[in-house]
């Protein structure tokens, strides 16, 4: 029996671990052919064994995501092979540099700006074309409570969040009753990834949810069939959030 995703085209970037990984698979398992970019051909492979054990196809693409160049050939590609983009996932993500502002190098604030908001505004740029000649274009972007709750010593991702959320906001704003596009965020929250671990290394990572439960609960925003926009949807909280409205 056909899934939900059924000939639809999924671009997942960061897709070779952690929440990237499970929701590639997810997708695959509801029928999308995935585009999965990743930095490294081994994990792409292996991702691609393991989209084909869920019943689908995918298009393996070693890419930085720095490469911004690199992202507009694949828009291109993408239009001559497919001639649109159904679902858009923005995953890929770096922790960046734990330290005072005061102390952050010059040039870790700048990577975790060119990955984290950057290259999400190039993709959103190289690939709006694709996703407007969908019938259903969807596209979430994966942002964070750092965004929102300034913690010490995470300045780079912070900042890099709150900007990526802006970003998205803007463009869920501007897709809202001109096309058939729906634009929204959505947080994991604390998830079992090497990330986290990286970040809160006395964590036990038992007591958190795993990377394929969060994949769950993004898999229906990437339906035809749903149709909010400009939302946050949080994990921890299990529902949709509105953003506050401008005065």
């Amino acid at each position: 029996m056909p899934g939900p995703l059924s000939d639809r085209i999924a671009l997942v970037t960061g897709a070779t671990r952690g929440i990237g990984y499970a929701l590639s698979v997810a997708l695959a398992r509801a029928g999308a052919h995935v585009v999965a970019i990743g930095r490294t051909q081994g994990a792409l492979e292996e991702l691609d064994d393991a989209v084909r054990a869920a019943g689908s196809t995918a298009t393996l693409v070693p890419l930085d995501m720095r490469d911004y160049p690199g992202i507009y050939r694949l828009a291109a590609a993408l239009d001559e092979r497919h001639q649109r983009l159904d679902v858009l996932i923005g995953n890929a993500a770096i922790a960046g540099q734990r330290s005072p502002l005061g102390h952050v190098d010059a040039k870790a604030w700048d990577e975790a700006m060119a990955v984290n908001v950057t290259a999400n505004f190039h993709l959103i740029r190289a690939m709006d074309p694709l996703l407007r000649r969908a019938s259903a274009g969807r596209v979430v972007f994966m942002t964070s409570g750092a965004a929102t709750h300034a913690r010490a010593y995470s300045g780079p991702y912070s900042v890099s969040k709150a900007a990526l959320n802006v970003l998205v906001r803007t463009y869920a704003a501007e897709t809202d009753t001109t096309t058939s596009v729906r634009v929204n965020l959505f947080n994991p929250g604390p998830t079992r990834t090497r990330m986290r671990a990286q970040v809160m290394p006395g964590e036990d990572p038992m007591t958190l949810p795993t990377p394929e439960q969060v994949a769950e609960t993004i898999v229906p925003l990437c339906l035809p069939s749903f149709s909010e926009t400009g939302k946050l949807y949080d994990y921890r909280a299990g529902r949709l959030l509105d953003f506050p409205q401008p005065a």
